[in-house]
């Protein structure tokens, strides 16, 4: 992996955040308070990103390439949409990864996000930036149960066609 040091004051890297479909609402203020907090991360096809069972801070927003979700050695799915993100679970109920996720083409690049920062900051912007940072994995939750749930939908109409045959 090949890391950068931490963004802050990285103002070019705005208009890159406004092109990711949750971010692009977010005032500039907000976007540089990601952006303090982030590092730009660049994998290795086949490099491990996260591992499941471990314990971080880390939210992960993919920016080029592709990366592999595997759970218990089985691959459950492949993100390659920019903006796509992975490891928000952990961030909101402090559990250990419920997956291992892997870099699966050469280009992989992904802005990785440390939530460990709220824990240092004075209390009003704590309050300010959790809304923020809350309301955005709100958003991306709420993606994903709609995508669950049309997904869902489509098995069971399919299970419904086989058990009539």
């Amino acid at each position: 992996m090949q890391e950068s040091p931490y963004l802050k004051g990285r103002d070019d890297l705005i208009e890159t955040l406004r092109k990711v479909p949750f971010l692009h609402s977010y005032a500039d203020r907000f976007l540089r308070k990601i952006l303090e907090l982030s590092k730009l991360r660049r994998y290795r096809d086949g490099e491990i990103i996260t591992r499941q069972g471990e314990y971080d801070t880390w939210l992960y927003v993919i920016l080029s390439g592709e990366v592999k979700v595997v759970r218990d050695e089985e691959e459950i799915a492949r993100l390659d949409a920019q903006g796509g993100t992975f490891g928000e679970l952990a961030m909101i109920d402090g559990e250990a990864r419920s997956a291992s996720v892997f870099a699966s083409r050469p280009d992989t690049a992904c802005l990785a996000i440390d939530s460990s920062f709220l824990e240092h900051l004075e209390l009003p912007d704590r309050r300010e930036f959790e809304a923020v940072y809350y309301r955005l994995l709100a958003e991306i939750l709420a993606h994903r149960l709609r995508t669950t749930s049309s997904e869902l939908s489509r098995m069971k109409q399919a299970m419904e066609f086989i058990d009539k045959d």
